[in-house]
């Protein structure tokens, strides 16, 4: 079966979008450092992305390579692809309108609004405003982004791993954050199964897991403290073919063990980093996933996009 995003694809839109985005950091420490077995531990620190997050990518991958008309675009978000969306039109003077749900938090939307799009706040969760959008494109003719079922989103995304596999080439694993799907899948076409993506989930928003059981993009409950980012309900139909057949498994973290990692970062690093941003993180840390000895792990940081840091998990 043929797959909507390839390696080459990625390589191809890269230095397309690489002039207007950050080439984020990586930092290598052992386990040691928060009570695990000292296996040699790379984070790749995409909160420091435009806007927050790796959301950037996949904005400027879509408003560089479909041609935007005058009345400019519209995206649905729970948060952070509303503000890559609302930072790349800003950058390439287009206008855009962006939709969130309510559980979107203040950080985001403000964020949204300091980049000069037009917001609407509308439904509870990402489907409403979705589903809103959808509507708003319809009459006014602007162009759709989606946040993650999207062949140039996706290609846009797998430009992290591009970049990943050059600063740490020698990784066995890479954990990666799941809601949509769109990172994922975008990493998981770069890798093509010659380095282990493993999935993580809160327990509270399984989308990924319910898919693959049911063999196909289902409904999932919605429910987390990282819910604003890591629950639409539904992964995407593109990923879920490149999620089967590259994605070694998914494994699932407790709100608690999010939001401990949430204060691990601070304490051991000073990153603030949003819930959906240091889920990854939290399957280290809980030991949901444990590396062998001498397994090399990457993990994505993804997420600035918060007031303030809960250390009262």
């Amino acid at each position: 079966m043929s797959l909507a995003v390839t390696r080459s694809d990625i390589e191809r839109v890269y230095p397309v979008i690489a002039p207007h985005i950050r080439r984020t950091p990586v930092v290598t420490i052992s386990g040691a450092e928060f009570g695990l077995p000292p296996f040699a531990l790379t984070l790749k620190l995409e909160q420091l992305q435009h806007a927050g997050s790796f959301k950037t990518r996949g904005a400027f991958a879509n408003l560089l390579t479909r041609h935007p008309p005058k009345t400019g675009v519209v995206a649905a978000s729970g948060g952070n692809h509303g503000a890559a969306v609302a930072y790349a039109a800003m950058r390439l003077n287009l206008p855009a309108r962006i939709f969130v749900p309510t559980v979107s938090s203040p950080a985001k939307i403000d964020r949204i609004r300091l980049y000069g799009a037009d917001l609407t706040v509308i439904g509870e969760r990402y489907a409403e405003a979705y589903a809103a959008s959808v509507e708003w494109s319809k009459t006014s003719g602007a162009m759709p982004v989606h946040a993650f079922d999207q062949i140039e989103t996706l290609t846009g995304q797998g430009t992290l791993a591009l970049e990943l596999s050059q600063q740490a080439p020698e990784l066995d694993t890479v954990l990666v954050a799941v809601g949509g799907g769109g990172l994922i899948g975008g990493i998981a076409a770069w890798y093509e199964s010659n380095t282990r993506v493993v999935a993580v989930e809160p327990e509270g928003a399984p989308t990924l897991a319910e898919a693959l059981k049911a063999g196909k993009p289902v409904d999932a409950p919605t429910g987390s403290v990282a819910a604003d980012s890591l629950a639409p309900r539904q992964v995407g139909e593109l990923m879920f073919p490149i999620a089967q057949e590259h994605v070694e498994r998914v494994v699932l973290v407790t709100d608690h063990a999010i939001r401990m990692a949430q204060k691990m970062l601070w304490e051991a690093l000073r990153l603030v980093v949003e819930p959906g941003g240091c889920t990854a993180f939290a399957a280290i840390l809980s030991s949901a996933y444990q590396p062998a000895e001498g397994e090399r792990v990457g993990v994505v940081v993804s997420g600035a996009n918060t007031t303030a840091v809960n250390f009262s998990a």
